[in-house]
């Protein structure tokens, strides 16, 4: 059984759009025909009700399922609310902050990275962490098991400044990696990234694969930084393989320009 995924992240919604984008990916999601849709983080840019709910619009528009978990920029920008409605807005337009998806094919398990006293770093608390090893081991025999988050455990190859990934993402990929999972991505950098873990880890003995993914931003908030590419991914499932596609914006469509094939087991 094939199983295929579409990846999206960063709209920034609040900042300038560019319409023809979103025809685009309108576009790219009508050929591929993926079974879920996974948004990781940062779909408003200031967490405002309008901008969410703006970006929930744009996201039903492509009649997929639906897994979304926040980013930073989608929680208040401004004190008290920061703090005391954290996830108040994006609740109200996304529902929980970790969904799960399940199928015969495709097993989701997101994860809220976001934390309100950080700005751009994120963490997973150990609670968080052991709930999401705890539903990976109930994903259906066969299925692509997959966690998503917003903040990335694989860093770009380009700059990232201040981006830093995941606190503690080594013992979170130790934890996922013995749960099973087989494939983790996330966003926030603006920046696309692809490693398998035995590309940086050395591993004795047969072990399962797992591969990092961090995906291009879809929105670009601020256009005078360079270096930030806007695309989207798509991932593709076999019983032994994994593949993942990579997807540009040229200025007139997201035309492919990279595809990566990784054994499952």
């Amino acid at each position: 059984m094939i199983a295929r995924v579409l990846h999206v992240s960063d709209f920034h919604i609040g900042r300038p759009e560019t319409p023809q984008t979103h025809a685009a990916l309108r576009e790219l999601a009508s050929r591929v025909q993926p079974e879920l849709l996974i948004a990781t983080g940062d779909m408003a840019h200031r967490g405002r009700r309008a901008q969410l709910e703006r970006a929930r619009e744009l996201l039903r528009e492509l009649e997929l399922p639906l897994l979304a978990v926040p980013g930073n920029h989608d929680i208040p920008y401004t004190f008290p609310a920061r703090f005391i409605r954290t996830f108040e807005e994006w609740e109200r337009s996304f529902g929980e902050t970790e969904p799960v998806y399940s199928s015969d094919r495709v097993f989701v398990v997101g994860l809220n990275s976001v934390r309100a006293w950080r700005q751009q770093g994120g963490s997973l608390s150990s609670d968080r962490l052991a709930r999401a090893v705890a539903r990976l081991e109930d994903a259906p025999a066969g299925a692509l098991r997959i966690v998503a988050l917003h903040h990335h455990l694989a860093a770009p190859p380009w700059r990232a400044k201040r981006k830093r990934p995941l606190k503690g993402r080594h013992h979170v990929l130790q934890a996922l990696a013995a749960a099973g999972a087989e494939l983790v991505v996330g966003g926030h950098v603006h920046q696309a990234a692809i490693a398998e873990r035995r590309e940086f880890e050395a591993l004795e003995g047969p072990a399962s694969a797992l591969v990092l993914v961090t995906v291009s931003g879809f929105g670009r908030p601020r256009p005078s930084r360079s270096g930030e590419a806007r695309g989207v991914n798509v991932y593709e499932s076999g019983a032994d393989t994994l593949t993942v596609t990579t997807f540009a914006w040229d200025g007139q469509g997201f035309a492919e320009v990279g595809r990566r094939a990784f054994l499952r087991r």
